[in-house]
C-alpha cells in the first residue's frame, strides 16, 4: 500500500508563498538570496521533493532523514529543515511539532469553516468514522473522511498507509477537502499521531472516546502511557465538545479529568446523554430505540452485525446531531447504513455457512468478535487468526487465548510478519497451548484459509480475523497482494466444485 498519495483526489492546490515571509513567520534566519524565492510545496521523504519544496529532515525510529539531505537537493529542494542542531542546513528546534503549524500556514488554514471530528480509541475508530460519513452523505451533506481506510472527499478515494498522515500530507488533504467545498469533515486520530504531533495545530468541533483495551505496547510500553496519549485530544489544545463511551473503564477516567464540555453516550446506562431504550436483534441487524439529548428518540432498523457496532452507531448518532442533522433525518438514513469494508464483511458466494472477516487484532476485540458471532451462529466458529510482526509481543499469547477460548475451532496462522519469522510468532501465541483437533497451526495463511473452509459444514460460521480490508501482506520488506476476502471467496468456490 501507498502512503496517502491522494492521486485520485485531483483537486488543484495552487499554493505558492515566498521564503522570505515563511522566514519571518517562524523566526528563521535564511539566506537573503532566498528571499524572492518561491516555495511551491512541503516534503518529508526525499524521494517525494519536487523543484522548490521545503524538506523537513527528520530522525525517525528507523531512517534519519538528514541523510538524505543531498537527495532532497538534488531533487529540488529549496531549503532544508532540520531537527539535527549540528546541521548545516537551517535548524529548527522541535521540527516535528512545528510541521503542522508550517502545514497550516502554508495551505492557509485549511479547516477554518470546517466542522471537524475527530475519532480515537482502540477499536471502533474506523466504523465510527465511516457511519458519520455515511449519515452526513445520506443527509446531503458535503463531507470528507481520512482513516485506516485512506482518505475520502465526496465520492473520490485514495489509500493510506497510517490511521493518520504525516501532517504535511494530512494539511494538503485538508486543502483539497476545502477546495472541493467540503463543509464537514472526520478523522481517525491515533495514539502514535497524537504522541508524535502529527496533528499539531488541528482544533476539533468535536471529539470521540470510543474505549481503550490493550493495543500497541510496543509504542507507547504501557498502558498508562498509552492512555495519556489519547486523553491529549481531549485537551483544549485539540477540541471544544468531547463525546464519550461511559461504558469503558477508561472512558470514566476522561470524565474525571476533562477540561471541555463534553457528552455520554452507554448501550444501557440510562445516565448517559445517549443510550439504548431497546434493542431487538433480527435478521441482518437490530431493531433499535435510542434516547438522546433533550428526550430525542430514534426509532429504526441498524443493518450492521455485532453488538461492538451499538456502540460505534451510538458515538455516530450523538456525533452527527451535535454537527447540525436533524434527528429525524438521522432515524431516516438508518436503515440505509452500510458495513465498513472489513469490518465482520460477509462473503458469500451461495455456500451454506457463514464467512466473514474482520480486522480484529487486538485481545479484546478478538473476544468481542467471537463472543458476537456465538450469539448468531447455530453450528460452530471457526476462527483463523494472525499477529502482525515488529509490533507488540506482549499480547501474541492473549489473542492467542482469545482465539481459542472463542471458537470451536481455532487456527493460528501468519499476519503480516514484516521482518519477523512467521515460527516465531506462531510460538509466541501459542505461549503454553497445544495444537490438537480443536487447535491447528498453519503457516501460511492461504493454505489457512483453505483448511478453514474446508472444515465448514451447514449452519457454522468461519471468521478470518486481524487483515479485514487490507489488500497485501508484509513479508520483509516487500507488500505482496493478499485479500482474505478474495481468498476466503476463492476457497469456498473450490470447495463447492469438488
Amino acid at each position: 500500500m501507498n502512503d496517502l498519495l491522494l492521486s485520485p483526489i485531483n483537486t488543484p492546490i495552487n499554493k505558492s508563498k515566498n521564503l522570505e515571509d515563511f522566514a519571518k513567520e517562524f523566526n528563521l534566519s535564511i539566506p537573503s538570496d532566498l528571499f524572492d524565492k518561491k516555495i511551491s510545496g512541503l516534503a518529508l521523504n526525499s524521494s517525494e521533493v519536487e523543484s522548490d519544496n521545503i524538506f523537513f529532515a527528520l530522525k525517525g525510529d528507523k531512517f534519519d532523514g538528514n541523510d538524505f539531505i543531498d537527495a532532497a537537493l538534488k531533487n529540488g529542494a529549496i531549503l532544508v529543515l532540520s531537527d539535527n542542531p549540528r546541521s548545516n542546513h537551517c535548524y529548527l528546534p522541535n521540527l516535528r511539532f512545528q510541521m503542522g503549524s508550517i502545514a497550516k500556514w502554508f495551505f492557509d488554514d485549511p479547516l477554518q469553516n470546517i466542522l471537524t471530528v475527530g475519532i480515537t480509541g482502540t477499536n471502533g475508530k474506523t466504523t465510527t468514522t465511516e457511519l458519520i460519513n455515511q449519515i452526513w452523505t445520506l443527509a446531503g451533506k458535503k463531507s470528507a473522511r481520512i482513516g485506516t481506510l485512506g482518505g475520502q472527499i465526496l465520492n473520490l478515494n485514495e489509500k493510506g498507509n497510517f490511521t493518520t498522515p504525516e501532517s504535511l500530507k494530512l494539511y494538503k488533504f485538508f486543502a483539497q477537502a476545502k477546495g472541493a467545498g467540503i463543509f464537514n469533515l472526520v478523522m481517525e486520530v491515533s495514539s502514535h499521531a497524537l504522541f508524535l504531533n502529527r496533528v499539531s495545530g488541528v482544533k476539533y468541533d468535536l471529539s470521540v472516546f470510543t474505549n481503550l483495551t490493550q493495543d500497541h505496547l510496543d509504542f507507547h510500553k504501557d498502558m498508562e502511557s498509552y492512555f495519556l496519549a489519547k486523553a491529549k485530544l481531549f485537551t483544549p489544545e485539540y477540541s471544544n465538545l468531547a463525546i464519550i463511551n461511559l461504558d469503558d473503564p477508561y472512558g470514566k477516567r476522561l470524565i474525571e479529568n476533562i477540561e471541555i464540555p463534553y457528552l455520554t453516550y452507554s448501550r444501557f446506562n440510562s445516565k448517559a446523554n445517549w443510550y439504548y431504550e431497546q434493542i431487538q436483534p433480527v435478521t441482518g441487524g437490530y431493531q433499535i430505540v435510542v434516547r438522546g439529548e433533550s428526550g430525542i428518540l430514534i426509532q429504526s432498523y441498524l443493518p450492521l452485525l455485532g453488538d461492538f457496532n451499538l456502540d460505534n452507531y451510538l458515538a455516530a448518532i450523538a456525533t452527527t446531531y451535535n454537527s447540525g442533522i436533524d434527528p429525524l433525518v438521522i432515524q431516516n438514513v438508518t436503515s440505509e447504513l452500510k458495513s465498513v469494508p472489513g469490518r465482520l464483511e460477509q462473503i458469500s458466494v451461495g455456500q451454506n455457512f457463514l464467512a466473514l472477516v474482520d480486522f480484529a487484532h487486538s485481545p479484546d476485540a478478538v473476544i468481542n468478535t467471537l463472543a458476537n458471532l456465538r450469539n448468531i451462529t447455530n453450528g460452530k466458529i471457526i476462527a483463523v487468526l494472525g499477529c502482525g510482526g515488529d509490533r507488540d509481543k506482549l499480547k501474541r499469547p492473549l489473542m492467542g487465548n482469545a482465539l481459542v477460548n472463542g471458537s470451536d475451532i481455532a487456527i493460528f496462522t501468519s499476519d503480516n510478519p514484516r521482518s519477523e519469522n512467521p515460527e516465531d510468532i506462531l510460538q509466541d501465541m501459542l505461549g503454553n497451548l497445544i495444537p490438537s483437533e480443536k487447535l491447528s497451526v498453519i503457516s501460511e495463511r492461504k493454505k489457512a484459509i483453505a483448511f478453514a473452509v474446508n472444515q465448514a459444514k451447514d449452519g457454522d460460521c468461519v471468521i478470518l480475523l486481524g487483515k479485514g480490508h487490507e489488500t497485501g501482506q508484509i513479508i520483509q520488506g516487500q507488500v505482496l497482494a493478499f485479500d482474505d476476502r478474495v481468498e476466503l471467496a476463492t476457497a469456498i468456490k473450490k470447495k463447492m466444485e469438488n
